[in-house]
């Protein structure tokens, strides 16, 4: 299983719209890839900023090219994060899960 994992940082007022723009438009998103097997988005306040971690899980590398295209380690990218983003980071982390427990 391989773990991909995308941050993104956004002013604290929009933090709000934004949590309920990711339910709405990249949850369904996500979840019509095949090979998904676990979604979890995450947020922290810092000061002025709200962190957003999306943490998604993939049965295998294939898989997630599925959704990601032939360079899953780059990140993807809604024409609605520009409202959003204080900036748009260039690549994701890939992790393999060796363990769950």
């Amino acid at each position: 299983m391989i773990a991909r994992i995308w941050h993104g940082r956004i002013p604290r007022e929009k933090a709000g719209a934004y949590a309920e723009f990711l339910v709405r438009r990249a949850v369904p998103d996500y979840g019509s890839a095949a090979g998904l097997k676990k979604l979890l988005f995450l947020r922290r306040n810092e000061g002025e900023v709200t962190h957003f971690l999306l943490l998604t899980l993939w049965e295998s590398m294939e898989a997630m090219r599925g959704f990601a295209g032939e360079r899953p380690e780059m990140a993807v990218y809604y024409p609605e994060d520009n409202e959003f983003l204080l900036e748009k980071e260039e690549r994701v982390e890939l992790y393999e899960v060796f363990y769950e427990g």
